[in-house]
């Protein structure tokens, strides 16, 4: 499965899924989220049970202004609509996993 890109159209969408959801808050220009991002590609190939979602802050400020964002990376684990874990700055993939896996 492939990133989806999180818009503010789509976002209930992604909400609602049954899948456990990923997602990666992050701006073009901020360096540890582009450490991140080739990580996050990966486990959304490697793991279809997740849905996986980058939102740029810069284009969707509603959402990110929803999720309280100050720092980025952001990393938000969300099941059944609900945020269950988060994480701040720049995670290995065993540590993105772990927060996936609760």
């Amino acid at each position: 499965m492939s990133v989806m890109k999180v818009n503010k159209d789509n976002f209930n969408e992604v909400k609602n899924s049954e899948k456990t959801v990923l997602l990666d808050f992050y701006a073009d220009w901020c360096g540890p989220c582009m450490m991140v991002s080739p990580i996050v590609d990966e486990i959304a190939k490697e793991n279809p049970q997740y849905l996986v979602g980058k939102i740029n802050v810069d284009n969707e400020p509603e959402l990110t202004m929803e999720f309280g964002v100050v720092s980025i990376p952001l990393l938000v684990v969300m099941k059944d609509g609900k945020i269950v874990n988060k994480a701040v700055g720049a995670r290995s993939k065993e540590q993105i996993l772990a927060l996936l896996q609760g």
